[in-house]
């Protein structure tokens, strides 16, 4: 995979905020800039995060982990935690969104401006998001541009590729390109790297099902075994929203099924 598992920038589903409110003054007076590796984490917080300072927070969300406050376990409040153990205030802004079994790189905002510039970039499609998936099947083109209309079906969590504009259908696109097909027992595997040009729900899942491929683990969307979904926001890349410096981040997935392929 060309990804590396680093946690350091590489140069110095479109949300709104949320979470508690806390004085932006407070914030500034108590943070301090930090830079660190996944394995630098609090001890008693298991977050992994890549870097931290007075504007921003750049994390790993886990598999399973709510992008936003909710019941259960969630990202704001780990990486509350996570910023208290530091003996920093802990107030966090939620500006764009994970699908819950996804894990990656998420950028989250301290303060109130901070998250304004944020989601202004992902409106203005200046953010760049890339993921890795792992897909069953071999896709027919080495790499491609799809574009598709979806629907996204709030009763049953689910999105569709449709045919036709109607109430609720919005367009989506992605790119995507082919690193690695490996046998298995089960089907060929295939490794791909997904960059979104659109942020709908369910998009890359929706997309990669509806032509034959569903994601490695994606029950929802016909995978035929239940594992751990295999897509993971892999690189991330933005401009800080006080420097104005662009800044870009990027992680590679561990354990299976991403072992089977070569790095």
């Amino acid at each position: 995979m060309s990804t590396q598992r680093k946690g350091m920038p590489q140069n110095a589903e479109d949300g709104a905020p949320a979470g508690g409110k806390a004085p932006d003054s407070v914030i500034a007076s108590q943070c301090a800039h930090w830079r660190g590796n996944p394995s630098s984490a609090s001890p008693a917080v298991s977050l992994n995060v890549l870097y931290c300072d007075c504007a921003i927070l750049i994390c790993e969300k886990p598999s399973g982990v709510l992008s936003e406050r909710g019941s259960g376990a969630n990202l704001p409040e780990l990486a509350a935690l996570w910023l208290s153990a530091r003996g920093e205030a802990p107030a966090i802004l939620t500006v764009h969104r994970l699908d819950k079994p996804v894990a990656g790189l998420m950028v989250l905002a301290r303060t109130h401006e901070a998250a304004g510039s944020l989601i202004a970039q992902i409106a203005a499609h200046r953010t760049e998001k890339e993921y890795l998936a792992v897909v069953r099947g071999i896709p027919a083109e080495q790499e491609a541009l799809w574009e598709d209309l979806l629907f996204h079906d709030s009763r049953v969590n689910k999105t569709y590729v449709v045919k036709r504009p109607r109430k609720g259908v919005r367009p989506a696109k992605l790119r995507y390109r082919t690193l690695q097909t490996v046998q298995t027992p089960e089907g060929p595997l295939t490794l791909v790297r997904v960059t979104l040009l659109t942020g709908r729900t369910h998009q890359i899942r929706a997309q990669f099902s509806s032509r034959g491929l569903p994601l490695y683990g994606d029950v929802r969307y016909g995978s035929p075994a239940r594992e751990t979904l295999a897509l993971f926001s892999c690189r991330l890349s933005f401009d800080h929203p006080e420097t104005g410096e662009r800044m870009t981040f990027s992680l590679r997935p561990e354990g299976a099924p991403w072992n089977l392929f070569e790095e």
